[in-house]
């Protein structure tokens, strides 16, 4: 790093690297030249070389900093893994309750340090497994949870004051962290004591994945309401996730991904801090799950670069007085989009390097994406072989022995800034439009990701950008690969429980509480109350999910401008 009191380090740099230009570059140039190639991050060209000249107006102190002090640009703890490593926690759900518990606790006894629980379909649109509409994708590509009764189940014999749990669920959130809940009371386990998370960031369904219910205004109050009950109530567990990940996937750039995950989360404690929550009362339980594409140096600049600009956005827009509410803390589930169906044995190196620059990148909590994630879902072997890799990663590597290996790096450092300035312009122009719900509204985060994505897929057909297997380097013939397939008999036994569940609980008790969450919703007051009522009922996920359709109705997407 140069010395930012005075030092002539950056001009002694300039006159030496005109010497080493004229000779020594020039003629390795005029002798070999350089690939034919485009050096380029998402974020902007990359140069062939950086040096003191590039970080000169970088200041230390200011903005790098030590880890676990503001603004958090070396990470969040002062030790980081020297101290703890990161959660271990493959993503996994399929088919029946009791088939999910089932590889939840391989997946316990194989060393995984929590839990993370894909849902079907249906379960994250709200529809039973019993309506017309459901019955294909029921236990297809997660768990099916219709009801209390399914999700006691699924948690059996796991200690939920013990485990951690991870719910990708969203537009129904606040009914499966009900259920949740009303499992851990089962269990003996007082809400205050459960630790977990739901992603619950309902707002980027809108723009990267579609599994919506409820017009955007709608589903942010059901969002906020989650938040502000747990922060009271369940101070242990994380009501929201905010996601850049799907925004990546959906094939964002960098900048894209911090800029709109960052406006989505602005407008949740916006709403929040209008219910009389304080910044400092609800930002520490914010977590995050971001993606890790492929560009090794860009990925590990832009988890530096986004702890300090929330960190900054937390303390110098928010006035948060809390050092809990300045802190980024995030969870990683490598590039999914990044998996091929060709040659998937190279997502087993994919994911790897993936999870090399997230951890460089000093994460929290990491997911690798497993190599046959491509065709279905993940065999037990490719789980198996995802977490031994973040094990490998973890204690025989040496990457862990010291924090932030990579501050200092003239490129990276550059890289930092450049993420962070270009992120920093698209939330501007965001918070310009009035925010994550009117830029929803008027379809322009949906057009900047389209387009984004549809650059990068004619560059890959143009073959200016290389996918191994894909358009460089395939086999003529590959051999088939032995994939998971869920069991089909799973639909018919789901509606069996469903069926089984209607007739013996209290019908009067599940329709008296599904009447009273109706008059709420036609309210302003926060819902979890009712929706805990409903779900201790044993009203279904579908039944509660139509109540609040007839009072919200459904959402329809806009055309992009």
């Amino acid at each position: 790093m140069p010395d930012t009191n005075g030092s002539n380090g950056a001009s002694r740099s300039g006159a030496s690297r005109e010497t080493w230009e004229e000779q020594t570059l020039k003629p390795a140039l005029e002798r070999f030249g350089e690939r034919d190639a485009e050096f380029e991050t998402s974020t902007g060209p990359v140069e062939r070389l950086y040096t003191p000249e590039d970080v000169a107006d970088v200041d230390y102190d200011k903005d790098v900093g030590y880890p676990g002090e503001y603004p958090f640009t070396r990470g969040v703890q002062a030790t980081m893994y020297r101290g703890r490593l990161w959660s271990m926690r493959q993503y996994a759900g399929f088919g029946s309750a009791s088939e999910s518990n089932e590889r939840f606790k391989f997946l316990l006894s194989q060393g995984q340090s929590g839990l993370s629980v894909a849902f079907d379909l249906p379960t994250q649109i709200g529809y039973d497994s019993d309506d017309e509409r459901a019955h294909a994708e029921v236990g297809q590509v997660g768990v099916a949870i219709d009801s209390l009764r399914d999700m006691e189940t699924m948690f059996e014999g796991i200690p939920l004051d013990k485990v951690s749990t991870s719910m990708t669920i969203n537009a129904p959130a606040p009914i499966l962290v009900a259920m949740y809940i009303a499992v851990a009371e089962k269990q003996g386990v007082a809400s205050g004591d459960i630790m977990g998370t739901a992603q619950n960031d309902v707002l980027k369904e809108y723009v990267a994945r579609g599994t919506y219910i409820y017009p955007p205004r709608a589903s942010l109050r059901l969002a906020a309401d989650l938040l502000t009950y747990t922060a009271r109530n369940a101070p242990k567990f994380n009501p929201i996730s905010v996601s850049g990940y799907h925004i990546r996937d959906a094939g964002s750039t960098a900048a894209q991904e911090i800029a709109f995950a960052f406006a989505n989360a602005i407008e949740y404690i916006e709403a929040c801090t209008a219910r009389d929550v304080g910044v400092d009362e609800v930002a520490p339980r914010i977590s995050w799950i971001f993606n890790t594409s492929n560009n090794f140096f860009e990925e590990v600049a832009k988890y530096r670069a986004l702890r300090r600009m929330w960190a900054r956005l937390m303390k110098e827009r928010f006035g948060a007085t809390d050092p809990k509410a300045w802190l980024l803390r995030t969870h990683v589930q490598t590039g999914g989009a990044t998996l091929t169906a060709q040659q998937p044995e190279n997502n087993i190196v994919r994911a790897s390097l993936q999870g090399l620059a997230s951890i460089l990148g000093g994460v929290q909590s990491l997911a690798l994406s497993c190599y046959d994630e491509a065709l279905a879902i993940p065999t037990e072997d490719a789980q198996r072989t995802a977490l031994r890799t973040q094990q490998l990663i973890a204690y025989e590597t040496g990457v862990t022995d010291t924090v932030d290996p990579f501050a200092g790096s003239y490129f990276v450092e550059k890289l930092t800034d450049e993420i962070e300035a270009a992120a920093q312009e698209l939330l501007d122009k965001v918070e310009d439009m009035g925010g994550a719900v009117a830029a929803i509204e008027s379809g322009y985060m949906q057009q900047e990701i389209q387009e984004a994505a549809v650059r990068q897929q004619q560059e890959i057909e143009a073959g200016r950008r290389v996918v191994v297997g894909v358009n460089k380097f395939q086999n003529d013939e590959e051999a088939p690969q032995t994939i998971f397939r869920v069991n089909t008999e799973v639909a018919d036994t789901q509606l069996q429980r469903l069926t089984a569940l209607r007739k013996e609980r209290n019908s009067a008790a599940a329709e008296a509480a599904l009447a009273e969450l109706r008059e709420t919703a036609s309210g302003d007051g926060n819902l979890m109350p009712s929706i805990l009522d409903a779900v201790k009922a044993y009203a279904t996920l579908g039944e509660i999910c139509g109540e609040l359709r007839t009072v919200f109705g459904e959402y329809r997407a806009a055309t992009a401008v």
